[in-house]
């Protein structure tokens, strides 16, 4: 890519000729040159949304001839429908994130159409319908070959032992989900299966791909952050001057940053925990440790991005694009992306900040004191970790294996300050 920048560069001082045009096509991708976007015409190409517009652009990229090749066309033409919705379903899915695949696959027309090859060719050749072939070469090699998770490909597996069966064939109206308005229509032309396209909804219902309803809130919810997130990079981004006299986005910022820098705790002095801790190599000491060793990572990315933020503002320092990049979150009221790597939240910047004085705060009580009566579970960045030395101890303590140990769980109607000792076996958690 930087070989392909300064040849572009070395056009403004030898011009091609007046007929040369440069065609470019890639895949999103952070390593394109921002020059060459920048004089160029663009365009970009996405499959439509819904399973309405999925299915309306495959057909029609159908022709009549290619629809009339196959010789057994009672079967193809019903299987080429349930091949389109199986594509069509496996782009829709992706919608749902992690509710819809683990990874998100990037299916387009060519495994469709080396499908729809496959399909004609294998009809055309067997006399009985060979759904194992069948299945397998589009399920596990033509679409499986992208897939690398292996529950996604049983996702993959099950829809097209749904879609390709001998029911789909010989059931009219066949139906190929939860809801009835999708099935396979009667054999016909390829006008008539548009047709029927043309008559599905527009907006599809969760149950239409398996899922939950609230698999759908959950997509519209970050949908909705997306539009949220782009009218925010529309904003003005002019930080020298405040509107009607106010403080600009700078002094805003700079304020935001002085504020965190003031809350926010010193690191704990690791080596000498470990040392007023060394009477006591329990598990849970080494939880103790391991959590103290992230959030001190954690405060100190944090004072020093607030503090080289200040300079910068200052115009003491240059503003990398990883300060740009908490400037604009700090404007924001949001959490940095950098300081989120540590543990998850959702907590706009003002409460998390309060939040971490509150995990840190658990830690120091700890540190000062013996094992806390009540363990707030949420308060650590690994509670796996916590849970998992938790058994570790009593395993230690009753000389038993740890395998053999499960957890029991008891809610008790008590407030914190009620509990004045730690149970005789396991611990009180909270969150």
């Amino acid at each position: 890519m930087p070989t392909l920048d300064k040849i572009i560069e070395g056009f403004e001082k030898a011009a091609p000729h007046t007929s040369f045009r440069l065609w470019l096509s890639s895949n999103p991708s952070d390593q394109f040159p921002i020059a060459i976007l920048q004089r160029g015409i663009k365009m970009t190409t996405e499959p439509p949304k819904g399973l309405r517009a999925n299915l309306q652009r495959l057909y029609n990229t159908v022709s009549e001839e290619s629809y009339a090749e196959c010789k057994s066309a009672a079967k193809y033409q019903k299987l080429l429908f349930a091949l389109t919705y199986f594509h069509s379903v496996l782009l829709e899915r992706r919608k749902f994130r992690s509710l819809g695949l683990n990874i998100p696959y990037d299916f387009n027309d060519t495994d469709y159409k080396v499908s729809d090859d496959l399909l004609k060719s294998y009809l055309d050749y067997y006399e009985e319908t060979p759904w194992d072939a069948l299945k397998y070469l589009i399920s596990e090699a033509n679409y499986g070959g992208r897939v690398t998770d292996e529950l996604d490909r049983r996702v993959l597996n099950s829809y097209l032992n749904q879609f390709y069966c001998e029911e789909a064939l010989s059931t009219p109206n066949y139906v190929l989900s939860p809801l009835p308005t999708y099935y396979i229509p009667d054999n016909g032309t390829l006008q008539s299966y548009r047709d029927y396209i043309h008559t599905l909804p527009t907006f599809d219902r969760p149950e239409a791909f398996g899922q939950h309803p609230n698999a759908d809130i959950s997509y519209q919810i970050e949908d909705s952050k997306i539009v949220l997130d782009s009218l925010l990079n529309l904003q003005p981004q002019d930080a020298s001057e405040g509107g009607d006299g106010g403080p600009s986005r700078e002094e805003i910022v700079k304020s935001i940053a002085k504020d965190i820098l003031e809350q926010v705790p010193a690191p704990f002095n690791l080596e000498e925990v470990m040392k007023a801790k060394s009477d006591d190599p329990s598990a849970l000491h080494v939880v103790l440790f391991q959590e103290i060793e992230r959030y001190n990572m954690l405060l100190v990315k944090v004072q020093q991005n607030c503090s080289e933020l200040i300079k910068g503002i200052q115009g003491l320092v240059v503003m990398s694009a990883d300060l740009d990049a908490i400037y604009n979150a700090l404007n924001n009221a949001r959490v940095p992306a950098a300081w989120l790597k540590t543990y998850p939240s959702l907590k706009p910047l003002g409460a998390w900040t309060r939040d971490l004085l509150v995990r840190v705060e658990q830690l120091a009580v700890w540190v000062e004191d013996t094992y806390p009566k009540v363990y707030w579970l949420s308060g650590f960045t690994y509670p796996t970790g916590f849970l998992t030395a938790v058994l570790q101890t009593t395993a230690r303590r009753n000389s038993i294996p740890i395998d053999t140990l499960s957890f029991e769980f008891s809610i008790i109607n008590l407030d914190e300050k009620e509990i004045l000792h730690p149970p005789k076996e396991g611990v009180y958690v909270k969150g």
